[in-house]
């Protein structure tokens, strides 16, 4: 995609499929740290010690349902400089947020603007901002080094195998770390 300008700078247009509306599905989520830096912690002896970003990033995946009714993590892991989420995101009903009950909408159209733009990116970047929003301020608040890479990867999941095979990648991503790490070391 060619691209575009905003405001006279350039910008990357969007991966996110055209056809696809992104308020319901199963999905595949890596979201990664700027400059994959290791800000959730280290993979020690096979197992992932996660820092305080990594221990409060991990309360917030396992909220996300609460603040998100529409969406549920089956699975997840979190990795030093990444996160792999497999994330379903209900599209049958409006339990998008208080502000989808339109007996809820105050004077100042606020539940209105909040609906649209939740129509405009679909439920799955709501929740995906939202969640990124919420580890961002707990670093600040706490005077904690922390950056995420702009955007998040997203994968349809397509076929229950497809899932399978992602579920059982997610389990295993902790052990392969340092095989991987190690033939990167080996090819450079």
């Amino acid at each position: 995609m060619p691209a575009e300008k905003f405001q006279n700078k350039y910008r990357i247009g969007t991966k996110r499929a055209s056809w696809h509306d992104y308020n319901g599905g199963e999905y595949f989520i890596t979201i990664c740290t700027k400059d994959r830096v290791h800000y959730f912690g280290e993979i020690v002896d096979g197992e992932m010690q996660l820092s305080a970003v990594g221990k409060y990033t991990d309360e917030c995946v396992q909220k996300i349902s609460e603040h998100n009714p529409y969406a549920q993590i089956p699975q997840y892991v979190i990795m030093p400089d990444h996160i792999h989420l497999i994330v379903i995101i209900s599209g049958d009903d409006c339990r998008i947020a208080p502000w989808c009950d339109s007996t809820m909408e105050p004077a100042d159209g606020k539940n209105k603007t909040m609906q649209k733009m939740a129509n405009d990116k679909g439920r799955l970047s709501i929740t995906m901002g939202g969640f990124k929003q919420s580890v961002t301020r707990f670093a600040r608040q706490n005077d904690i080094p922390f950056q995420w890479q702009s955007r998040f990867y997203d994968h349809i999941i397509r076929d229950q195998n497809e899932m399978n095979q992602i579920a059982e990648y997610i389990e295993n991503n902790v052990a392969e770390w340092e095989s991987d790490n190690q033939s990167k070391n080996q090819r450079l």
